[in-house]
């Protein structure tokens, strides 16, 4: 079977067990991507009702990287959910129960216990403070580490036609303050939550301390936005075939299901 994105992020972390990076790397890995959520019973509206194990250290629920490895573990077609591993991890994070992801079916396969599951969560929660210093001046953006860069240029890939495009800066403020800005151009209705946790979470996952990364918006026709694409390192998102808007039924990747 061919290995999975998740499956090649395991095992450079099984390659170097004390490299802090290599394992932030496969945890967003792991929040990022898509999993399928083993259930009870076909799910009714929001509702979901995992199927879960008792072990001996506690509760379980299981969770695959893909369709396909679900099905070998239950052996027939079973009912699940396809949620973002983010999504999944909140969830749980909540219950107090633990999460068996790949069981027998992969390399991959680990448990979760609630402890790790929890701080992920509390990872994925935070959020970017907001701008209280005016901006004096742009440069580039010079300095930044470059797994950083990375790690934004990953997680702004997966971010579809939330925006246009966004340039990364560095700054100066009234206060005198030195630091870095990643400002999104034309940022699609209701998305600019989701984009800032977008750029928290690649810097929580990054493995260096990036210093203040500041996040804000502008629209094409913005007087800011030519300075902005003359000095800054421009990142470009991809667009679907038709916009997105995010305050549509079921589109808020914010509102996680309800356990039941």
């Amino acid at each position: 079977m061919t290995e999975t994105p998740l499956d090649l992020a395991f095992a450079a972390t099984e390659a170097a067990p004390d490299d802090i990076p290599t394992r932030l790397r496969y945890y967003a890995r792991l929040t990022e991507g898509e999993l399928f959520l083993l259930l009870e019973r076909e799910a009714a509206g929001d509702k979901l009702d995992p199927k879960v194990f008792d072990l001996e250290d506690g509760p379980i629920v299981l969770a695959f990287d893909r369709e396909d490895r679900l099905t070998e573990f239950t052996g027939l077609p079973a009912p699940y959910a396809a949620l973002p591993g983010r999504v999944v991890v909140e969830m749980l994070a909540e219950s107090n129960m633990g999460l068996g992801l790949n069981l027998g079916v992969a390399p991959s396969a680990r448990v979760f216990p609630p402890e790790i599951l929890a701080w992920l969560a509390e990872t994925l929660s935070e959020r970017p403070e907001e701008l209280e210093n005016r901006v004096t001046a742009f440069h580039p953006p010079r300095g930044l580490p470059e797994m950083v860069l990375t790690a934004l240029d990953a997680r702004l890939a997966r971010m579809e036609g939330l925006a246009a495009l966004a340039y990364l800066v560095g700054t100066e403020y009234e206060s005198g303050q030195k630091g870095y800005m990643l400002a999104f151009v034309d940022a699609a209705t209701g998305a600019e939550n989701v984009l800032a946790q977008a750029v928290q979470g690649a810097l929580g996952f990054s493995g260096v301390e990036a210093g203040q990364l500041d996040v804000t918006f502008v629209s094409a026709d913005d007087g800011r936005a030519a300075e902005l694409a003359r000095v800054g390192l421009r990142f470009d998102l991809p667009q679907p075939a038709k916009p997105v808007e995010m305050k549509a039924p079921g589109l808020d990747p914010n509102a996680p299901p309800r356990l039941k």
